[in-house]
């Protein structure tokens, strides 16, 4: 008889959030082995609902034999802070709500999605369920806010740490994303880590993510849509989000501007998108271009647009955050030029792979000496691509992880 496992998604399929779509494969991947259930937000991601899903506080789906209770979320604004805070309470007093409906497990899985609640809400959780409570941290937090300084409040913050410790101590086993971020679950507890702890990479599909010609019919259209055609292509994919450093990274690339044989490619959405779109209009910077979120039949086609994809992280994200999109771009056999901490995950990965060139962060000169030799010899570093493809296929296979995830929730 299997057992049963209840897993709090915060966004899951269709949702395009790196940790919805990790989510979506990982449960899709122990189906096999647990009684599943997800709680998660109907589709929101980009902060609309669409009107079938606002009538209902719950609505019960099934995604093939997986159990799916999506739970009701107000609109929000990516830029506006407190229609975030309103849909994330939401999403957290409805799926507390929405537990209750469930018979009893034997394990709960949660991830630190959306801070602080995320940790917190598998504590209530396996609590009400009598369970065993996994918690799995995509990113730290307070300390991500503290590192780009998005909040200043020391009560808040203390606060905020003092719940997400809570939750670590109340998890029978914590699993990381990441080597560099054990140091940073050790500094939260002087006297040791109070439960046991894995380390799981994250992924992306290779099966759906691989190298393909540039002459391939689908690559050549999307080069023609956005003006790609003949350049050399240095592309960053993912959220244009508050903790990359974007806004001083286009600035550096503002240098460029009369490369006119290079073009930087934006692909994606953010609470930083605008922003950058203001610079580059307001210094006439026209070799960059913006590109909307590609659906993920269309993913494979972007990534292998670019030629040399940017990997970044804004300083003091070490052991904090590992920035998913480096899966993609080594699947896809891209190099990679890294803006990222020494000894961070994604960095160590990149040097182990040598699949690219790195630089820390904050370091704006060092990083246009960079991107200018890059410019000038593109053709030797686009050969190291293929090296974070071999590292990939050998080491951070899909396949891979979801059995140390297995292994992981049957040892705890």
């Amino acid at each position: 008889m299997k057992r049963s496992l209840l897993v709090y998604a915060h966004y899951f399929y269709p949702d395009v959030a790196s940790t919805a779509q990790i989510l979506t494969e990982l449960t899709e991947g122990l189906e096999e082995y647990f009684d599943l259930t997800v709680i998660c937000a109907v589709p929101s991601y980009g902060g609309t609902v669409n009107p079938e899903y606002k009538s209902k506080r719950f609505y019960f789906e099934k995604l093939e034999e997986l159990k799916v209770i999506r739970v009701r979320v107000p609109e929000f604004s990516k830029v506006n802070k407190i229609s975030r805070v309103k849909n994330i309470i939401v999403y957290f007093l409805n799926s507390v709500l929405a537990t209750l409906k469930l018979d009893k497990q034997d394990y709960v899985f949660t991830i630190s999605q959306p801070p602080i609640l995320g940790g917190l809400l598998g504590v209530i959780g396996s609590k009400l369920k009598k369970a065993k409570l996994i918690y799995n941290i995509q990113d730290f937090n307070p300390e991500q806010v503290e590192a780009v300084g998005y909040s200043k409040s020391q009560v808040l913050l203390g606060i905020a740490r003092d719940i997400d410790k809570y939750s670590c101590k109340k998890s029978s086993k914590i699993i990381l994303v990441g080597r560099d971020m054990k140091d940073t679950l050790s500094k939260r507890f002087e006297k040791g880590i109070p439960t046991k702890v894995s380390i799981i990479n994250n992924w992306i599909n290779e099966k759906e993510i691989f190298p393909i010609s540039e002459d391939t019919p689908e690559v050549k259209a999307f080069k023609e849509r956005y003006k790609l055609l003949n350049k050399l292509v240095i592309m960053y994919s993912g959220n244009i989000g508050l903790y990359y450093d974007l806004e001083n990274i286009i600035k550096v690339i503002g240098r460029f501007k009369d490369e006119r044989d290079v073009v930087f490619a934006f692909v994606g959405e953010g609470a930083v998108k605008k922003k950058l779109v203001e610079y580059v209009s307001s210094n006439n910077i026209n070799n960059v271009t913006f590109i909307p979120y590609q659906d993920k039949d269309k993913l494979n086609f972007s990534l292998n647009a670019g030629d040399i994809h940017w990997v970044v992280n804004a300083k003091g994200i070490k052991g904090v955050s590992v920035p998913s999109k480096l899966y993609g771009v080594m699947a896809a056999g891209k190099a990679v030029i890294g803006v990222l901490e020494k000894g961070s995950e994604a960095r160590l990965i990149i040097e182990e792979s040598q699949c690219g060139i790195c630089v820390e962060p904050g370091d704006y000169e060092e990083l246009y000496k960079v991107v200018k030799d890059i410019i000038t010899n593109s053709d030797v570093i686009k050969k190291r691509g293929i090296n974070g493809r071999e590292y990939l296929e050998k080491n951070l296979t899909k396949e891979k992880s979801i059995v140390k995830y297995k292994k992981a929730i049957l040892e705890t």
